[in-house]
């Protein structure tokens, strides 16, 4: 879930404190992921329908009281998992089961296409669910399920800008919407008059545990020399796996490149102001680009790269 467990009083009985998964057992009830009940059983073989409950539950894909047995088919029919669909709900699931059940869903999730809209002035200095300030200028954002301090990747599908957000609230509660955002994060990926837009969602889990995938604001450099100029240029810091573009105002130069492990790579690549400059940072670290115009000045531009975990 790449959320941090904690102590909790809500445990099981045939659970004791010493035995593997203990912490993450009792943290897994109180959240209403595992069943409210007096024992636990864990030498019994976990069933079918066990597993894909909890699977859905851990991923929040409705809220909790309508996730539970009785919702299992229409869940099913929502997020598909099953290769075999004569497979017996009762039967017994294996390690392997699980782990492609959790790959499967979490593609889908991805996939899916949210209505988003925001909230701003009117709510601005007001209390949140989780006991937050709301403030419009920082991103957060309100989700109906989601646990409090998750970040979220919010992708409009339309321009594919996206920006990561802090759930610090509940809603929000109009038919057909999943997400409120603050002004500064709708701002981010779309233009605020635009009112509502369509977007994806990937949830990157805790932000204690994902501190490196918050968002931040991106300083650029652009000057090349006094009259060549990057359009938006090398930012100061970049996300491991996004796609650097460079294109300037005039013809310039890439003379190369040093990596986060030291090497140099030589590259003398002219680029024209209608051509742009594609690079993908593979490992995180500082990158050094060497940059010029065609009468030889060139300097040195820095940027260090980070990468984000994506196992939620």
């Amino acid at each position: 879930m790449n959320r941090p467990a904690f102590e909790t009083e809500k445990s099981y009985s045939d659970v004791l404190e010493d035995d593997r998964g203990y912490l993450e057992i009792s943290f897994g009830k109180r959240r209403g992921i595992l069943p409210d009940a007096e024992t636990f059983r864990p030498d019994e073989l976990v069933t079918l329908d066990d597993a894909l409950l909890w699977v859905y539950r851990t991923r929040n894909v409705r809220e909790l009281p309508d996730m539970q047995q009785v919702d299992l088919p229409s869940m099913m029919s929502d997020f598909p998992l099953l290769n075999d669909n004569s497979r017996p709900l009762d039967g017994r699931v294996t390690r392997t089961d699980l782990l492609s059940f959790i790959a499967k869903l979490d593609g889908q999730l991805r996939k899916e296409v949210h209505e988003v809209s925001f909230y701003a002035d009117d709510f601005h200095g007001n209390g949140t669910a989780f006991g937050d300030v709301f403030d419009m200028h920082a991103l957060t954002a309100a989700h109906r399920s989601f646990p409090s301090n998750t970040l979220v990747k919010v992708t409009n599908v339309d321009n594919k800008k996206y920006v990561v957000v802090r759930i610090n609230d509940r809603g929000p509660y109009v038919d057909g919407r999943d997400m409120d955002l603050s002004k500064a994060a709708f701002e981010a990926i779309a233009p605020i008059g635009q009112g509502v837009l369509r977007a994806t969602f990937e949830r990157l889990g805790h932000m204690d545990l994902v501190d490196k995938c918050k968002q931040r604001q991106r300083l650029y450099q652009r000057r090349i020399t006094r009259d060549t100029l990057f359009f938006r240029g090398v930012p100061h810091t970049f996300t491991l796996g996004d796609q650097l573009i460079l294109q300037s105002n005039r013809p310039f130069v890439v003379l190369g490149i040093t990596f986060p492990d030291g090497q140099y790579l030589r590259i003398q690549d002219f680029v024209h102001p209608k051509e742009k400059y594609r690079i993908t940072p593979d490992i995180s670290g500082r990158y050094s680009f060497r940059v010029g115009d065609t009468l030889g000045h060139y300097r040195e531009m820095r940027m260090d790269v980070s990468g984000c975990l994506q196992s939620f």
